[in-house]
């Protein structure tokens, strides 16, 4: 199993946000599905210690994350955001930040490739992107880390229809070429039922089904 949470609660604010929660997410592509407010994007964020829990423990690849370093764990399971955030500069500007980090030599057109952009995206000044274009540059800074997994934090919430189906289309061919698992988080079944293979459904902070796409999200 890629990641574990085991009776996990987690307060923001002196709010619980998630309660006693226990689910699993294995390698591949997994869903944390639900309505707004119910705690999707605060699970992501154990899972590469962008936050710690209040209590339970969070295990990736079998070993409690809080004994990794947070850093060298965010390299290895990278976090894309809902909104994008590149850095001042161009595309490759970016990609050569991330690849700095995780000292490689980054090839930026294959990167650029795998993240559905052309390699005349390298020179563009990386604000002057639409945010379809930014969200595709935030995924291939996101590849230049060589991360094993990739947390996508509702990635097509900002997106028209038609942008949102090239992103799922790149994400869904970047599956079959590189060895990488995905965490989807969406609000949007549909877009789960497309995009995963396993679901983790909360509801409130709390788990109300788990397990494979077509059992738990059957039309």
């Amino acid at each position: 199993m890629l990641f574990e949470l085991d009776r996990v609660t987690m307060e923001r604010d002196g709010k619980v946000v998630l309660q006693d929660l226990s689910a699993s997410l294995p390698k591949g592509a997994s869903c944390v599905a639900g309505p707004s407010g119910s705690g999707k994007s605060t699970l992501l964020r154990l899972l590469n210690r962008l936050a710690d829990p209040a209590s339970g423990t969070v295990r990736y690849g079998g070993a409690d994350v809080r004994e990794r370093d947070p850093l060298e764990l965010r390299r290895e399971v990278c976090l894309v955001p809902q909104l994008p955030a590149l850095l001042e500069g161009t595309v490759q500007d970016n990609i050569d930040f991330a690849a700095a980090l995780a000292g490689v030599e980054p090839d930026v057109p294959r990167l650029l490739d795998l993240a559905g952009l052309d390699s005349s995206f390298a020179d563009r000044t990386a604000s002057k992107l639409s945010v379809g274009e930014q969200q595709r540059a935030m995924l291939a800074r996101s590849l230049a880390l060589e991360p094993r997994v990739l947390l996508l934090d509702e990635p097509t919430s900002a997106l028209d229809e038609g942008t949102r189906g090239a992103v799922e289309a790149t994400l869904l061919h970047l599956r079959e070429r590189v060895d990488v698992s995905l965490v989807l988080v969406t609000h949007d079944l549909a877009q789960a039922r497309r995009m995963a293979d396993w679901v983790v459904r909360l509801d409130e902070g709390r788990m109300v089904g788990e397990g494979h796409v077509r059992e738990q999200l059957a039309v």
